[in-house]
């Protein structure tokens, strides 16, 4: 039997209810299109419109912070401060088990704050030159997302993320940036930087993260 108006309507309404979220639109706090793009595939499902806090002219908050998760809230509370909206924000890095968690946190400069330049090639060497004498390469990427409904949230979403590896003495691959040349992924039998994006992007430390996000928020819904 054919579907009366009244019929149609109802489960339109149910379908786009099942999709919408409270949140609506969410600022990223970050600039990094390629996390805009992995990040947003994801959350438009649950029907959250993700915008990065470049297009409503906010600065890059400061990461001071010595654990991922601090610097995460940091940064989502300064992004829902400026904009009074809600703020997704995450912190990554590299940490290596011979090396004690290194770089983890301070991945980005891991170089920088040894006296070098800040840049992958510079980070990378050094990763190398520290692991020279060891025979544990094993490793992982770690993500914490934090998303808080406004600036003063006293009970933020957290979810996170690991990816295990191990460290290679040469690179690998094009794709990828930051350690990825470096970091194989035995499972799957290349390095990061050697993956498929999309194959990456479903298998990373941050799809691990949004996808326990994202449950945290049906559980809400």
């Amino acid at each position: 039997m054919a579907d009366t108006p009244d019929t149609a309507n109802k489960r339109t309404n149910n379908r786009t209810s099942e999709r919408a979220s409270p949140l609506g639109r969410v600022v990223l706090a970050s600039n990094n299109a390629g996390k805009l793009r992995e990040f947003a595939a994801l959350l438009d499902a649950a029907g959250i419109e993700l915008v990065p806090q470049g297009a409503l002219n906010v600065p890059e908050a400061e990461e001071p912070h010595a654990t991922f998760v601090e610097n995460a809230l940091a940064k989502a509370r300064h992004a829902a401060t400026l904009t009074g909206l809600p703020a997704l924000a995450d912190d990554s890095g590299l940490c290596v088990r011979a090396l004690r968690g290194a770089p983890g946190v301070y991945s980005a400069r891991y170089a920088q704050l040894a006296g070098g330049e800040k840049s992958d090639a510079a980070n990378n060497a050094l990763l190398v030159q520290n692991l020279a004498e060891q025979a544990d390469r094993r490793a992982y990427y770690y993500c914490v997302l934090a998303l808080v409904r406004h600036a003063d949230d006293p009970e933020p979403l957290i979810a996170e993320g690991r990816w295990h590896g191990v460290v290679l003495d040469a690179p690998r691959g094009d794709n990828g940036f930051g350690y990825d040349p470096y970091f194989y992924v035995p499972g799957l039998e290349a390095t990061a930087a050697e993956l498929d994006p999309a194959l990456k992007n479903a298998s990373s430390h941050r799809a691990i993260a949004l996808r326990q996000l994202l449950a945290r928020l049906q559980e809400e819904a």
